[in-house]
């Protein structure tokens, strides 16, 4: 700047980059020229030669990454990384969006993605993350964030959270999980008042709370002694809204009627007369009560808050409530479940001596084997083939299924 100065030449930049007595320079795939400078020794030389070497050999191979991409945030790789995704359901996404904002982001979210190390994150999912179930889902999406900076550019060279480790899940006592008898749920009958015929029906069925509540007239035919499952009721942060698709594409599914169950929906449809049309789901009045079978005393959609209030009281008053303290979170919850009385379905089936996989079709279970599951039976035809062990004398001339 003094031998040739500005006034004279023109202004120029001065060169900040040199900061040793080596510089090694080299371009990278997308051919912008990068540098790195030595500090002055001995061996400054032989450094910065060995150094372009394994630069220039990765840059050929395509396994170079610019380590300035990995010095983003978690939260700055957060807000490019969520709108990329493939688009689930409220619900998962809803979850997905709570561990990041609430055990995630407030522990992570500054540190650069270079700085994760693996050893740090198998403390934290240890001893700061509560619940098995919690760590399980909150490393599935943090090792998903850091997996896809991997694969965007090298951002990191590696996932630390790969390797993290879970503990083992709580073990459950059998007794506390085993389904109440049907003697007991008749006493549980005896006490739910206006519900009696959905608790029938949920007991006759083995529907899920979502698939019962969510059951439309026009998908039952009674004469058939049958119904298809297509859509549920899914509740979010206390919002109701309809799905298209059950669980899981197994849910998709014939379920036969007994006379109890049948006796159940025609209780209903003579409560509120359902009306046989099938509205698109989405559209601004979607839950279309006059639709569903099954209701709450007012004519609207029901809701599990809303039951509780009818089936706490009704199972104390059986004699049958029990507070079983959740071993993941603390929690206490009561037995029995209203979700129990698919396992007492199950159950029946099985004492029936129903083929497992005919009971796994019914209860909208997923299959192991495409084929066997698939193609062997019709949905109908395994549907007429429970009913005849269950109601023979409502289904004459069908094969009867032999107990195994």
């Amino acid at each position: 700047m003094e031998a040739y100065p500005p006034e004279e030449y023109g202004e120029r930049k001065r060169r900040r980059d040199c900061l040793g007595s080596w510089q090694a320079r080299y371009r990278d795939p997308d051919g912008r020229q990068r540098q790195k400078c030595f500090a002055i020794s001995e061996g400054g030389k032989k450094a910065a030669e060995a150094f372009l070497d394994d630069v220039r050999t990765r840059v050929r191979k395509r396994t170079y990454a610019d380590p300035r991409r990995g010095e983003i945030t978690l939260s700055q790789w957060w807000d490019m990384w969520w709108p990329a995704q493939p688009q689930r359901a409220v619900t998962t996404t809803n979850r997905k969006l709570s561990n990041w904002q609430h055990h995630i982001e407030p522990k992570w979210g500054r540190w650069r993605l270079c700085d994760l190390e693996f050893i740090e994150l198998q403390k934290w999912i240890t001893t700061d993350v509560k619940g098995h179930h919690t760590r399980r889902k909150v490393l599935e999406l943090l090792s998903q964030m850091l997996r896809d900076a991997v694969r965007d550019g090298k951002r990191i060279p590696f996932n630390p959270a790969a390797e993290v480790r879970l503990d083992a899940p709580p073990k459950r006592d059998a007794e506390e999980s085993r389904p109440p008898t049907r003697e007991q749920c008749a006493e549980i009958r005896k006490h739910v008042g206006w519900y009696r015929p959905l608790v029938v029906f949920l007991e006759e069925t083995g529907l899920r709370w979502g698939e019962a509540t969510g059951l439309r007239w026009a998908h039952v035919d009674l004469e058939a002694k049958h119904l298809k499952v297509k859509e549920v009721l899914s509740e979010d942060r206390g919002r109701l809204f309809r799905k298209a698709a059950p669980k899981s594409v197994a849910g998709f599914r014939t379920v036969p009627l007994t006379p109890a169950a049948i006796d159940a929906v025609q209780t209903m449809a003579a409560r509120f007369r359902p009306v046989e049309t099938v509205s698109p789901i989405g559209d601004p009045h979607e839950l279309h009560p006059e639709e569903l079978v099954f209701r709450g005393p007012l004519g609207g959609a029901l809701t599990r808050h809303n039951f509780r209030r009818t089936w706490i009281p009704a199972i104390q008053a059986a004699g049958l409530a029990r507070k079983v303290t959740n071993p993941e979170t603390g929690r206490d919850e009561w037995w029995p479940r209203v979700h129990d009385l698919r396992h007492v379905f199950a159950t029946r089936l099985k004492d029936l001596g129903v083929h497992e996989k005919e009971v796994q079709t019914v209860m909208g279970h997923d299959r192991g084997s495409k084929v066997t599951w698939l193609y062997q039976h019709s949905p109908e035809d395994v549907a007429a083939q429970v009913l005849a062990v269950m109601a023979p004398e409502t289904v004459p001339g069908v094969r009867k299924l032999k107990a195994v």
